[in-house]
C-alpha cells in the first residue's frame, strides 16, 4: 500500500516560521469534541493572523482524547482551515507502531504536516530513535516535526539525532518544548553550521522566552497561551524580525505577567502551594479554557477526564489576569 499523503502538503513554508498556536480542543460537558467552538477558536487565531495552526498537541489535551475524538479535532480544523495556512497535527503515542496509524489517520483528516515525540513508555536509544522517525516519515508522506518534551516523554532528544535527521531530510523541523534555552542555542548554532536551517524549522515552545529564542534563529513560536491572546505573540514576533528588540522584549513581558493564569487551579483557596487533587499542567488546561471561555470564544471550559476542572475562585483569578491584560 502507498504511503497516505495530503495534496495539501506542498502548503507547508520551507522552512516554517511564525506564530503557530497549539489549539485547546473545546469539549462538551459530556467530554466530546465541541466542533462549534473549535470552529469559532479557528477563525479567531486566523483573524489575528497566526501562520500555522497545531491540532492535539499538549495544549489540545493529546494524551487525554480517544483516537476518534483525536480525528474529528484534526479534520474539523483543516476544515475550518481551509487551506489559509498549514496545519500540523500530532500524532503522539508510544511506538512506532502506533504512531504511524495516528499519522495515516491524520493524514486522512487533512493535516499539512506531523508532529511526533519519541516513542515512551519504553525507553529507547538515540538510534531507535532516529529509526522510529524515519519509519514513520517514509509510512507517511507529509513533512514530520520531531517535539522534544522531555518533561512528559522522560528523555531529551539527542542533539546529534536532530542534527542528523535535518541534514537527510527526515525532519521538516522542530518542536522545542524541553525548556533548555541553553541546549536549544547551541543546537542552533550547530543546524547554522551545517547549513540546515534555510529549510529545517526550529519552532520554540517556550512561549515566556521567545525574543530570546527569536534572537537566537529560531524560526517561530507555538504559545500555548496563543489560544487566549495571539495577537500578543504576533507583535513579539513581528518585533523581533524587525529588529525591534526593546518592543519586543516589552510584549514579551506583559505575555509573561499573563502566563501566570496557569496557575490559577493550583493556587485557588489554598494560600500558598497546590489546590488538592489538581495537577499543573489540569490548572494550565483549565485556565487558557476558562480564558477562551470568559471571552466567549468556546461554548464550556471542560477539560478531559481525569483532570480536575477549575473551582469559581481560580476562575475569577483568570478574569482578574484577562482585565490586567487588557483582554478584557
Amino acid at each position: 500500500m502507498p504511503p497516505a499523503t495530503s495534496p495539501s502538503a506542498a502548503r507547508l513554508p520551507t522552512p516554517l516560521r511564525g506564530v503557530v498556536p497549539p489549539l485547546c480542543t473545546p469539549l462538551t460537558p459530556t467530554g466530546d469534541v465541541d466542533t462549534r467552538s473549535l470552529r469559532a477558536l479557528v477563525e479567531h487565531q486566523l483573524v489575528a493572523g497566526v501562520h500555522g495552526l497545531f491540532a492535539v498537541g499538549s495544549t489540545g489535551e493529546t494524551a487525554h482524547l480517544s483516537d476518534a475524538r483525536r480525528r474529528t479535532t484534526i479534520r474539523t480544523v483543516a476544515e475550518a482551515v481551509a487551506g489559509r495556512v498549514p496545519v500540523l497535527a500530532g500524532v503522539v503515542d508510544t511506538s512506532t507502531a502506533r504512531v504511524l496509524d495516528q499519522a495515516r489517520a491524520a493524514a486522512d483528516a487533512g493535516a499539512d504536516a506531523l508532529v511526533a515525540t519519541a516513542p515512551f513508555y519504553a525507553a529507547t536509544h538515540p538510534l531507535e530513535t532516529a529509526d522510529h522517525f524515519r519509519r514513520v516519515r517514509d509510512g507517511v508522506d507529509l513533512p514530520l516535526f520531531a517535539y522534544d518534551i522531555p518533561a512528559s516523554v522522560h528523555t531529551k532528544l539527542a542533539a546529534r539525532t536532530v542534527l542528523t535527521l535535518a541534514a537527510d531530510g527526515t525532519l521538516a523541523g522542530l518542536k522545542d518544548s524541553s525548556g533548555d534555552l541553553g541546549a536549544l542555542r547551541r543546537l542552533l548554532v550547530e543546524l547554522r553550521a551545517q547549513g540546515s536551517l534555510d529549510t529545517f524549522s526550529v519552532l520554540t515552545g517556550s512561549e515566556l522566552t521567545v525574543d530570546g529564542a527569536l534572537l537566537a534563529g529560531a524560526h517561530g513560536v507555538v504559545p500555548g497561551l496563543g489560544n487566549v491572546d495571539p495577537a500578543g505573540y504576533l507583535r513579539v514576533y513581528e518585533a523581533a524580525t524587525a529588529g525591534r528588540w526593546d518592543d519586543a522584549a516589552e510584549e514579551q513581558d506583559r505575555l509573561a505577567a499573563l502566563f501566570g493564569v496557569i496557575e490559577a487551579g493550583t493556587a485557588a483557596g489554598t494560600g500558598a502551594g497546590a489546590a488538592p487533587g489538581m495537577s499543573t499542567g489540569a490548572s494550565a488546561l483549565g485556565a487558557f479554557k476558562a480564558a477562551l471561555h470568559l471571552l466567549g470564544l468556546i461554548d464550556c471550559p471542560a477539560t478531559a477526564a481525569p483532570q480536575t476542572p477549575l473551582n469559581e475562585e481560580a476562575v475569577r483569578s483568570v478574569h482578574t489576569a484577562l482585565q490586567r491584560a487588557g483582554l478584557l
